[in-house]
Formats: structure tokens, sequence, C-alpha cells
């Protein structure tokens, strides 16, 4: 649970620190462009490599498939044996190595028995592939080069092994063609990626000048202009900010609104008690009487008191109120041991206009999260409050009860407060008409700003036994949160 209110860090200008926040959101934009593009480059030259090699093998295959096929043809198959008559078109195209690669032919039969040709050509390994009747491909090494070998297992008759037909040719000529590929694919590229960088660094900047435009704006207003900025002419990606921007100053103003009528009544409820004490303090100046003089001296202490309680007030008032600004350290707090604390330090007050002041405990343990001071002040309000305008022989009870909610009561006995005021009695320096009792009129908007903070609703109701007035204080939740938090 927390009872803290947002917190308002004070700035000297909303976009004060645009320009770095600009610069992280084009950073965070380029990377996030540009990263999948580092990524997928690799990627890509992976796949060129792989797609070029498919493609200079395809023409090189044609030829090799072509030779084993002509050699086949050239092969007579009996009952005694294989007969190998290549006729010299044949040899000469065979033996046609030039500068780069080199070719092999090779008759046998499957297991290894060698016919004619090269013997240096490996023969089928068990597991390979094979087809009869296909010509298929594999590649393996010869003489130490690495080399691509077109095979075609032809049946033999009878009984007979199958006759294996293999040419070979070493690979120069196919990486040739396929690091030219690689090259007239990849090249561009090493063009295309930082013209392309460049483009989208051009485009992200462009994209960004309205921002630019905005700080201007907002940077030209005047320091006490906190008008709603126009939302016409802004992207449409700006509005949703601009416009929690211009909520956010129109509640600015609203502060600064209730500030200066603090301060204007706050000066105009101190200027009463020091224009008397002024008065009072001329007089006594005056004054050669020593029972008058000690009557003057007595109405400045008078004076004096009420001034001090009023800059006491405004103190609790301004405390409570920071309190929402830069919220303090929560602690458990027993309402119990609280409540009784301030009512016997509230002892002498009642006793000095003669009112039987009580307390009613609840049948459990009230325990919330809070702030001891601010609570004891809320307390002591409330009962000052209770004394101040309940006349000589009256109560005041302070109650705690444990109902669904948590709930704190002061109830007296004394002039009440008409149904009209029960809301405005909240108000700073708001007094009921129709009473002579010395008050500021602070005393329960500071109750109620200390409530607020604990998040507790308060409420001023009519006394059930007839004269005067209850007012409760409801910790909403509170019951329920600190069961739930505190151990068994």
């Amino acid at each position: 649970m927390s009872l803290q209110a947002p917190r308002k860090t004070k700035r000297p200008s909303i976009f004060s620190d645009l320009n770095p926040t600009l610069n992280s959101l084009f950073g965070e934009i380029l990377d996030w462009m540009l990263a999948p593009l580092l990524l997928l480059w690799p990627i890509s030259i992976v796949a060129t490599h792989h797609i070029a090699d498919d493609i200079a093998n395809q023409p090189y295959d044609q030829v090799l498939s072509d030779s084993v096929v002509t050699i086949a043809r050239q092969l007579k198959i009996t009952l005694e044996g294989v007969t190998v008559h290549l006729p010299a078109n044949t040899h000469a195209v065979l033996d046609n190595n030039d500068d780069l690669d080199r070719r092999f032919h090779q008759v046998a039969l499957a297991g290894g028995d060698f016919i004619a040709g090269d013997a240096e050509i490996p023969s089928l390994l068990a597991g390979e592939p094979h087809r009869l009747g296909e010509v298929l491909f594999r590649d393996d090494w010869v003489m130490g080069e690495r080399v691509r070998i077109a095979y075609w297992l032809m049946p033999s008759l009878g009984d007979a092994r199958p006759v294996l037909v293999q040419v070979a040719e070493t690979r120069k000529q196919r990486q040739a063609l396929s690091s030219r590929i690689i090259s007239g694919v990849l090249l561009p590229q090493f063009a295309i990626i930082p013209l392309a960088v460049i483009l989208v660094w051009i485009g992200l900047t462009r994209g960004l000048v309205p921002l630019t435009r905005l700080q201007s704006r907002i940077r030209e207003r005047r320091t006490d202009d906190l008008s709603p900025i126009e939302l016409r002419n802004l992207p449409e990606e700006l509005r949703p900010m601009i416009a929690a921007f211009n909520d956010m100053m129109v509640r600015l103003q609203d502060n600064l609104d209730a500030q200066q009528r603090f301060i204007a009544a706050a000066a105009h409820q101190l200027k009463t008690p020091l224009t008397g004490l002024k008065t009072q303090t001329e007089l006594a100046l005056q004054e050669t009487d020593c029972v008058q003089l000690h009557d003057y001296l007595q109405r400045i202490a008078g004076g004096v008191d009420r001034a001090a309680h009023l800059t006491n007030q405004l103190l609790q008032l301004a405390r409570a109120e920071a309190s929402h600004e830069q919220p303090p350290a929560l602690e458990l707090v027993d309402l119990d041991a609280l409540a009784r604390e301030v009512l016997i330090h509230c002892v002498p007050r009642a006793l000095a206009r003669n009112i039987d002041i009580g307390f009613e405990a609840a049948e459990e343990k009230m325990i919330i999260f809070g702030v001891p001071l601010l609570l004891r002040e809320m307390i002591d309000n409330l009962v000052d409050n209770a004394i101040k305008y309940t006349p000589a022989g009256g109560r005041v009870t302070v109650r705690l009860r444990a109902a669904s909610d948590w709930m704190l009561e002061v109830e007296d006995t004394g002039i009440g407060i008409a149904k009209e005021d029960r809301l405005r009695v909240f108000e700073r320096f708001y007094r009921t008409l129709g009473t002579d009792a010395e008050g500021s009129g602070l005393g329960l908007a500071i109750v109620r700003e200390i409530a607020e903070l604990h998040r507790a609703s308060i409420v001023v109701l009519e006394n059930p036994e007839g004269r005067g007035t209850v007012v409760r204080l409801t910790f909403n939740n509170a019951k329920e949160i600190i069961t739930a938090k505190l151990p068994a």
C-alpha cells in the first residue's frame, strides 16, 4: 500500500532537455532500422554464396552428365563381361583439360573392380545415393584436388554386378564462376547500403523537424505563459503528448491560482491581529494608569496568542500540502495510542472551558500506515475545533470504531454546523456565521489535507443525541491492507 501522492519535480522547462531526447530518439529509431539490416546482411551473403554455387554447378554438371551418358553408350555389356570402346572424338572430349581444370573418367564394376579409364577416381562407397539408370552427382577428392563427380550405375546381364561409369572434374572453373556471380551481387550492396544509411539519416532528420519547431515555439514563450499549445498544425504523433502537456499546464495554473489565493487570504488573516497588536501597543505606550496598562498588556498577550495560533496553523497546512509534493516515509501507527496521547494534551484546554472530554476505544487494535506527526496534528485540530465551539458544561468525545472500515469520530455537543455549511467548512479561512468563537478557519482545511494524504474520507454529521456535531474519518480499506501485510 502506498499513500504517497504523485511526485511533482520542478524543472526550468518541460522541454529544456529536448535536444538530448531528440538525439536519443533519433539514435533509437536509427538502431531499429539499421540493426536488422546489419543482421540480415551476413545471412544474405551466405545465401548468395549458396545460390551462386548452385548456378555455377548447373552448366558444368550438365557437361559431366553428357560425358557419362556418352561413355555409357559406348559400353558393350554381355554375359562374358563389359567391353569399353571409346572413339577418338570421345577421348578428345574427355581428355580436353584446360589451364584450370582436369577431367578423369572411369568404368568399373560396382564394388571396386576397375575396368577402364582413370583408376584414381574413388569407387562408390556404401551408403552413397544411387539409382540404376540415372546420373547422380557427388563431391570427392582425386589426387589431392577437390572434384565434382557424375556417376551412373548401369544394370548388367544376369547376376553380374552393375557397371559404374564416372566422370570427374576439378572445381576451379566453377569456383571462378561462383566468385564472379557473388561479386556481381555483393559489390553493388557495398554502395547501396551506405547510400541507404545516408537516406535514412536524412529522412529521420527531416521527420524530427516538427519536434525542433515545437521546441522553438515553447522557448519563445514568456515564463508566465501557461496557455495551451495549439494542436492544429502539429503531427498526429505529437498531439497526444502535447494534449497531456496542455493538461499539465492547466493543473499547474490551477495550482498557482490556489497558491495566490492562499497567500492573499493568509496575508489578510495575519494583518488583522498584527494591526490590533500595533494599536494596543501604541495605546499601552501612552497609558500612565497601571491598571489600564495591565489591561492593554493582557490584550496584547491575547493578540500574540491568536497570531501565533494562526501562524502555527498556516505552517501545519503548508506541511500537509508539502507532504503531497514530497511524501515522507510511512510508518505503522497505532490510532488508539495516538488518540489517547492527543487527548491527554488537550485535557487542560477542556478543563479551562469546563468541558467533559472522553475517549472510547475500539474493540480491536487499529493500526494504519501513515505519518505520525501529521496524524497527530489532524486529531489535535479536530479536538481543538470541538472544544472551541462547545459551550461550558458541554461534552467532547473521541471514538474509535472498528467496523468494515476503521473510523475515528470526534463528537461534541456544541453549536453544530448547518447542513448547507458542512462541505464549505473544509475550505480555507471559511467560518460559519452566528458564532463569536475565535478561529482562523484553517483547522478543518488542515484535517482535509492530511486525510486525503492518508486516503481517508471525512464527513460532518449531526450528533445523534441532539445538539452538536460528529466529524467522522474513515480509513478506507486500511483494515484489509494491514491484515494482509502484518505477519499472523
